[in-house]
């Protein structure tokens, strides 16, 4: 049983049913976008220089229609809001750390979970091309140039505190080897199915629920 758990949720793809960076790329962006995440998802290239590549395909004159779509196509996975209503009550503190962007992540949690509870990159559009800022580098101890690091925040936030991390995708992956345990779908899924983590899947908030009551009542 978990005595001190701090939750680690993911957004893009988990709180949300589809990857809204990639959403927002099949939109609007040039071909060029497609080599790019194929570089981030096989780890040839960094996720720093994937995502900030991608974003640096787009102008900064379409905020108001890549903002509007994105508000608009983003769903939110079944069950979430109940989950941050169970935590809360639990006293078990929620962090959402994302590799997505301030501009739809925060607008999205809105009324669901405070901004201080939010780590996510920024946009810039003060220049021609978007530009992506990461107020949340890696630290000494993390070389993998992940933009927005996921280990470096859980050594910050989760210091000696039994971990859950909640994800699905490569972002998550770090993170998650570091989790007492790993509540995935999709790529980080099979990850740690593959390197042995201790996990449960789900498909929807109503699972996770369930899965941390399980190891903390």
């Amino acid at each position: 049983m978990m005595e001190n758990p701090v939750l680690i949720c993911d957004f893009d793809g988990t709180v949300t049913k589809n990857d809204n960076i990639v959403a927002i790329m099949k939109k609007f962006a040039p071909p060029e976008w497609e080599v790019l995440k194929d570089g981030v998802l096989s780890q040839g290239i960094s996720v720093k220089e994937g995502v900030g590549k991608m974003f640096a395909l787009l102008p900064s004159s379409q905020k108001k229609e890549i903002t509007q779509f994105i508000l608009q196509d983003a769903e939110i996975r079944e069950g979430f809001a109940d989950f941050v209503k169970y935590a809360d009550q639990a006293g078990i503190p929620l962090y959402i750390v994302s590799g997505g962007m301030d501009f739809f992540v925060k607008p999205i949690l809105n009324g669901l979970v405070p901004d201080n509870r939010i780590y996510c990159n920024e946009a810039d559009f003060s220049e021609a091309m978007i530009h992506i800022r990461w107020p949340h580098a890696c630290d000494d101890h993390c070389t993998n140039e992940c933009g927005c690091c996921k280990p470096s925040i859980v050594r910050k936030v989760a210091k000696e505190k039994d971990l859950i991390v909640i994800g699905d995708s490569i972002t998550d992956l770090e993170a998650a080897k570091q989790a007492d345990l790993v509540i995935a779908r999709d790529f980080l899924l099979k990850k740690s199915e593959e390197l042995g983590l201790p996990y449960k899947s789900f498909q929807t908030f109503y699972d996770v629920i369930d899965h941390v009551k399980e190891v903390v009542e």
